[in-house]
């Protein structure tokens, strides 16, 4: 079976030194979903006890969402970890309990495989629980794929990517884009350009 480009990026990206993947606690929760929906009634215990964990995940979240990142921490480590532990158990429990061919089996084999990267964000106070954010960054980029039927050359793809690398995290990191731009072509220090070290003033 041919593996997916995207997936190939991802791996080989994941594998540069300083780089650490991390996976997104939503896309458990929609196996999970999907799994609960299929289900009879009356045989959604599994999947209940997970929803609901995952539930108080982000409740959590919600909780500290105006925390500086130090106290984030703290918080993940004192109310997070413990209810990631519990679902760890529970994974351990039901693993071999469920075959990897049935819905069920899929989510709960899906949440054993990315376990290790799925857990890393109560290790620091900056890092998300899931991966909303980036995907609302790049979603003009899906919907202007679709309108432009892709890119006519390789060339043109490339140039593409260039130009949202440099627009998007801007604007994730609270900046206007033309704004920052213009600053940054400005400066030589590249480190302080970065959108999440500099503020730039709007021109007048």
């Amino acid at each position: 079976m041919a593996i997916p480009r995207s997936t190939l990026t991802h791996n080989a990206l994941a594998l540069q030194p300083a780089v650490e993947r991390l996976a997104c606690m939503v896309h458990v929760r929609c196996k999970f979903i999907e799994a609960q929906k299929v289900l009879p009634k009356g045989k959604t215990a599994h999947v209940d006890i997970v929803l609901g964990m995952i539930n108080k995940l982000y409740g959590i979240k919600r909780e500290l969402k105006d925390a500086s990142d130090a106290q984030r921490f703290i918080g993940r480590q004192e109310r997070s970890l413990p209810i990631l532990q519990q679902l760890k158990s529970w994974l351990d429990k039901t693993l071999s309990q469920v075959t990897s061919q049935s819905v069920l089996g899929k989510a709960v084999h899906y949440l054993a495989n990315n376990w290790s990267q799925l857990v890393r964000y109560v290790e620091a106070g900056h890092l998300p629980i899931g991966k909303n954010l980036g995907e609302r960054a790049i979603k003009p980029l899906v919907i202007g794929c679709k309108a432009w039927q892709y890119s006519d050359t390789p060339k043109g793809a490339k140039a593409s990517a260039q130009i949202y690398s440099l627009v998007e995290p801007p604007k994730v990191n609270g900046q206007e884009p033309y704004t920052w731009l213009s600053h940054a072509f400005s400066v030589a220090d590249y480190e302080a350009l970065l959108p999440w070290n500099c503020s730039p003033e709007m021109p007048r």
